[in-house]
């Protein structure tokens, strides 16, 4: 059953039994049309449909927000004439008249028995975004969650400038050496039967000669000639005709052995774009889970494998012959590497006040038609939320955090760490510092949210510093109240590199702080200087803790977690991990004999730095 009648059905019984249940989403709009002015709203919902992702009208039912309810007035037969003009209300940026019968298809117009009578669903076609926005009296529309909202003229004039860009795109260009006949009916008839999901909208094709109208149409074939668009979902012979741009390359790597395991994948997109992340699937499952109902459980959520991996073929640049890359890297991260590059207003790249490599996010589908053949695929969601997406899932404490390489000019790599934000070493950082936060916030404490979006802006610049780029997170985009709140208590400040579309955050100084030598030479002097790196780094994370944190006892086994995870990460080998323990508490050992930390309570081990210490003489004095 469609998904459209589904919710009929539900809104049929509301009436029924006189309840209700609020039914729209950005994709689907009650109409009544009994009076004149529901014709102009039902024009400004199909203009924002196109300008948005599409939608179902349903013509013939009443929702009354005020009460509650819902009610039945039915579609009448004498305004047939009226829904066959619907695609003639609208005009281009420029004021001209524009035909849109190709998304407002008469022939779909759907008449249908409910209750009583009938009503009638008109379904509304996405617009490719080389042809945004149309306009209605003079403004456009757009779909936001279920309303419809004027789009601003800022955003307008953004689409202009993108217009001719998207026009020329490489998908659309001609193949060499290619005709019709290079053109596979059986793979045309998949997208087809894909496209006829929700509802029928083009036929089943015999031939390649009796689809050419529908192949201009998509833009598969332009004077009778294919595009890289049309070879990539339906042509024959790949590899001769388009080489590296069906392929991808997919590797596994142990940590023993570079590549241990090497797949060549070649196929058309939605092919391609399955076996890639099949691949990824069998070298990340982990185990079953129980509670799932003995499902695979993965290393990395399926989510997020199959958007990143679709979104990375969507997105690459057709005009390099280069293959993709998938890599896994055992227990650490998946990379995938595309030919490509950010737009040049997409990067942040800064040295002062901190070292900022940053993304900002810009929708925009480099190759629009193929992400419009892509969504009938369920590969691709046609919004442009790639990144937006991405830090969501991060947020949420689903993966740690994504960061870019920028490899060359034109190759970029996206690496997906294994883990989550919010992990064991992120918590011990701020457990460390846990006194200097109460005291920025009033004494709240941080909520789990609040603690996950500062801990995101931390593992950034830690990624910033060694020149990977990470997705620019600002109240726009991602977790507004959270990001106000931390900027409020000054736990986070904009930089100077933010504008008004773009704000840039980073953390206070002081939770960045690694090492505490000044204050430790302040104490200690030149007894500090003859300490080995080992107990320097002891001793300088019990001052941390004791100056900076709430924990109760500052014990030999907290200080060796702290410094475990500060040097190893989330990578917990069990042996290891108890050596290195035990280490650390003969350290501490050595400290306290020597006068250099004292206990809280005579034969408990909770320990504080000795600042009544004798301080010697440092070679550093003379330099301050």
């Amino acid at each position: 059953m469609r998904e459209i009648d589904k919710i009929l059905l539900q809104i049929e019984e509301h009436i029924k039994s006189e309840t209700y249940a609020n039914v729209e989403t950005d994709k689907f709009e009650l109409k009544d049309l009994s009076t004149g002015g529901d014709w102009r709203e039902l024009y400004k919902s199909a203009c924002a449909f196109m300008n948005t992702r599409g939608g179902i009208l349903v013509i013939g039912i009443k929702e009354d927000n005020q009460q509650k309810q819902f009610r039945f007035t039915g579609f009448q037969s004498g305004n047939e004439n009226n829904i066959k003009q619907l695609p003639f209300q609208f005009t281009t940026d420029e004021g001209k008249k524009i035909d849109l019968t190709e998304y407002i298809r008469p022939d779909l117009v759907e008449l249908k028995p409910f209750l009583t009578g009938q009503i009638c669903l008109v379904f509304v076609e996405k617009l490719p975004d080389e042809e945004k926005y149309v306009f209605y009296n003079n403004d456009a529309y757009e779909r936001r969650i279920t309303g419809d909202h004027r789009i601003p003229d800022e955003k307008i004039q953004k689409q202009k400038e993108l217009k001719q860009d998207l026009k020329t795109a490489t998908e659309l260009d001609f193949v060499p050496n290619t005709t019709i006949d290079d053109l596979d009916v059986d793979k045309l008839n998949d997208y087809i039967i894909r496209l006829n999901n929700d509802v029928k909208v083009e036929t089943i094709k015999a031939d390649i000669p009796s689809a050419l109208s529908f192949l201009s149409r998509k833009k598969m074939i332009r004077d009778n000639n294919p595009t890289l668009l049309g070879m990539l979902v339906c042509g024959k012979h790949l590899f001769d005709h388009i080489g590296g741009k069906c392929e991808v390359d997919a590797y596994f790597e142990t940590g023993h052995d570079l590549a241990t395991d090497q797949k060549v994948l070649k196929d058309n997109i939605i092919s391609l774009m399955e076996s890639s992340v099949n691949y990824a699937f069998s070298k990340t499952g982990t185990g079953i889970s129980v509670q799932k109902g003995g499902t695979t459980v993965y290393e990395y959520p399926e989510e997020v494998v199959r958007e990143t991996a679709n979104n990375a073929l969507a997105h690459r640049d057709y005009k390099s012959n280069r293959f993709s890359i998938i890599r896994i890297a055992n227990n650490q991260f998946l990379e995938i590497r595309n030919p490509g590059k950010f737009r040049q207003e997409q990067l942040m790249y800064a040295n002062e006040p901190i070292k900022l490599r940053r993304i900002i996010p810009i929708p925009k589908a480099q190759n629009p038609n193929l992400a419009d053949i892509l969504k009938s695929y369920k590969r691709w969601e046609g919004r442009g939320i790639g990144m937006s997406s991405l830090t969501n899932y991060t947020l949420n404490n689903h993966i740690d955090v994504p960061y870019y390489r920028l490899y060359s000019e034109n190759e970029i790599g996206l690496f997906i760490p294994k883990g989550k934000v919010l992990d064991e070493n992120a918590n011990a950082w701020l457990n460390s510092f846990n006194k200097y936060i109460l005291q920025k916030t009033g004494g709240k404490e941080l909520t789990l949210e609040q603690k996950t979006v500062l801990t995101y802006f931390y593992k950034s610049e830690l990624l910033n510093a060694l020149e990977k780029y990470t997705v620019n997170l600002t109240p726009d985009n991602n977790h507004f109240a959270a990001i106000k709140d931390l900027e409020s208590w000054s736990l986070v400040k904009q930089l100077p590199q933010s504008t008004i579309s773009s704000q840039v955050f980073s953390i206070d100084p002081t939770l960045t702080k690694t090492g505490f030598s000044e204050e430790m030479r302040e104490i200690f002097g030149g007894a500090y200087d003859m300490l080995s790196n080992d107990l320097k780094n002891v001793i300088e994370s019990i001052y941390q803790h004791n100056e900076y944190s709430t924990v109760s006892e500052v014990s030999a086994s907290l200080i060796g977690n702290h410094l475990y995870f500060k040097k190893y990460g989330n990578k917990i080998d069990l042996k290891e991990f108890g050596n290195f323990k035990r280490k650390i508490r003969n350290s501490i050992n050595k400290l306290e004999k020597n006068g250099y930390i004292i206990r809280k309570i005579e034969k408990k081990p909770n320990y504080n730095i000795n600042k009544s210490f004798e301080r010697k003489p440092s070679i550093f004095d003379n330099k301050k």
